[in-house]
């Protein structure tokens, strides 16, 4: 095997390249990034495929049990993003962890499916907005899907929200905090109104055997319950991607997804109680547009039309905070030589991966047109692979390869969180039903390494030359976390 080479000798470093990102988003907009993203449609429209999944409203519980998944996932993130914060996220730290043992393919196979991945999960907000819109315009839903009417308003909203990230990344900070502010009161709006007429024997009404193991309803349906809500929970990584424009990362990034988490939990379980007790659980089970449901109940059909204008604008908020996060993972890809050089240039004037924006609306605006049950389980397993799973094994890697990472945050109580993750991806990737997305997300990681397998032969890189090792956080002088410290 070809020995590898270390540019700057032993011991040294090759620091970041200045990338033109401007360090912009304090605490306040990385959380509000975080939650922006989070929220947005996702529990709206979602409520009902949990019930259905866990059999009734037991369903509570799979909330719960996700958000422990995605609090363990979130301190990987936290330790890896504060200390080798950049854009990209998950590209750099997968870049710098398997650099050892497979040079660039795993850097590579993350950037090839998460212009995949999030993309679908940007699409999935767009179909429920319009979804929502159903309740106000009717001609845009179709049964419990999209008519064409509401696809080609979808296509049409999606444009409106690239055109939207046509801005600096200051005043862009300043607009996902509106929104998330928009989002927030949208959601507790529809808590209050559910609790205003709460029945608790209906919310509490467990299904007799539920939790009988391991055939009762909660444990066959727990994996893609858990699917399903945890999907509800991504976007806590959302400032991670934006690391290269966080102002001090080292602590902003590990407090903004530990209280994004904490914080969405608490909104997700009382909107899931609320909902149980406000609606019939046969109802509930087929709504499509629940948080207008709750509303019209409490307050009538004026103020519910109202709110759910304040829905809709809070799921455009999330697939903004989605589209503005996922534009850098190519763009640091193409500046690594690992992605189309195209994607590496920055907006002359705005400072923005201009190339990264618009594919990744363009994508988004493709696969809206599926429907939202494919789009959510597509995203899923192709995340879980290649990002949730590799990351796992890059804190580990990287503890025992970089010991003398500069490192602001560090994971409570290592490596319980990391196992606990490791073992929920699994289990919800292995026992979720759709068999079709798990064999998508599988054909489309070997397709990309025989794309890899082109690329590397051209380039005379691993396996076919010599792997370079580039420890690019790990440095004696001053490096992007210099004065990050909690």
């Amino acid at each position: 095997m070809s020995s590898p080479t270390r540019p700057g000798g032993p011991g040294k470093a090759v620091s970041p390249p200045p990338a033109g990102l401007e360090r912009r988003i304090g605490p306040l907009q990385a959380t509000a990034i975080n939650m922006t993203q989070m929220c947005g449609i996702g529990p709206f429209v979602t409520i009902p495929l949990v019930v259905s999944a866990l059999g009734g409203p037991q369903a509570m519980f799979g909330w719960i049990i996700g958000a422990i998944i995605a609090l363990a996932d979130g301190l990987i993130w936290a330790e890896l993003g504060a200390a080798m914060p950049g854009a990209g996220g998950t590209y750099i730290y997968l870049r710098e962890a398997f650099q050892y043992r497979t040079g660039r393919m795993m850097p590579f196979l993350f950037v090839w499916s998460a212009v995949l991945f999030i993309p679908l999960i940007m699409s999935s907000g767009i179909i429920g907005l319009v979804q929502y819109l159903g309740y106000l315009f009717p001609a845009v839903v179709e049964g419990s899907g999209v008519s064409p009417l509401g696809k080609i308003v979808g296509i049409a909203i999606v444009l409106v929200i690239v055109l939207a990230l046509f801005r600096k990344i200051g005043q862009i900070g300043k607009l996902t905090t509106v929104l998330f502010v928009v989002m927030l009161f949208a959601a507790l709006a529809v808590i209050v109104a559910a609790f205003s007429h709460f029945d608790a024997g209906q919310a509490f009404a467990f299904t007799p055997g539920a939790f009988s193991f391991p055939s009762g309803a909660f444990w066959a349906g727990l994996a893609s319950g858990l699917l399903t809500a945890v999907y509800d929970y991504l976007g806590y990584n959302t400032a991670a991607y934006l690391g290269g424009e966080v102002r001090a990362p080292g602590r902003t990034l590990p407090r903004a997804i530990v209280f994004s988490i904490l914080g969405i939990m608490t909104l997700y379980f009382l909107l899931q109680v609320g909902v149980l007790g406000s609606i019939p659980l046969e109802e509930l089970k087929s709504a499509t547009s629940v948080a207008s449901t709750v509303l019209e109940q409490a307050w009538g059909s004026g103020v519910a039309k109202t709110l759910t204008v304040l829905i809709v604008v809070a799921a455009i908020g999330s697939v903004f905070a989605g589209l503005l996060g996922g534009s850098r993972v190519p763009y640091e890809a193409a500046r690594d030589k690992v992605f189309l050089r195209a994607f590496g240039k920055l907006h002359p004037r705005l400072n923005m991966p201009t190339l990264g924006v618009v594919t990744m609306g363009f994508l988004t605006a493709v696969f809206s047109l599926f429907s939202l049950s494919e789009v959510i389980n597509a995203a899923l397993a192709c995340l879980i692979l290649l990002q949730s799973l590799a990351q796992v094994a890059a804190i580990v890697v990287l503890r025992r390869r970089q010991p003398g990472l500069k490192r602001p945050y560090r994971q409570w109580l290592y490596p319980v969180p990391t196992i606990v993750a490791a073992i929920g991806w699994v289990y919800i990737f292995v026992f979720s039903n759709d068999s079709f997305s798990k064999y998508l997300a599988i054909g489309w990681v070997v397709f990309g390494l025989l794309i890899f397998l082109v690329w590397a032969k051209a380039e005379k890189t691993w396996p076919f030359g010599p792997k370079e090792i580039r420890e690019t956080f790990v440095e004696d002088g001053v490096t992007e976390n210099e004065g990050t410290q909690a």
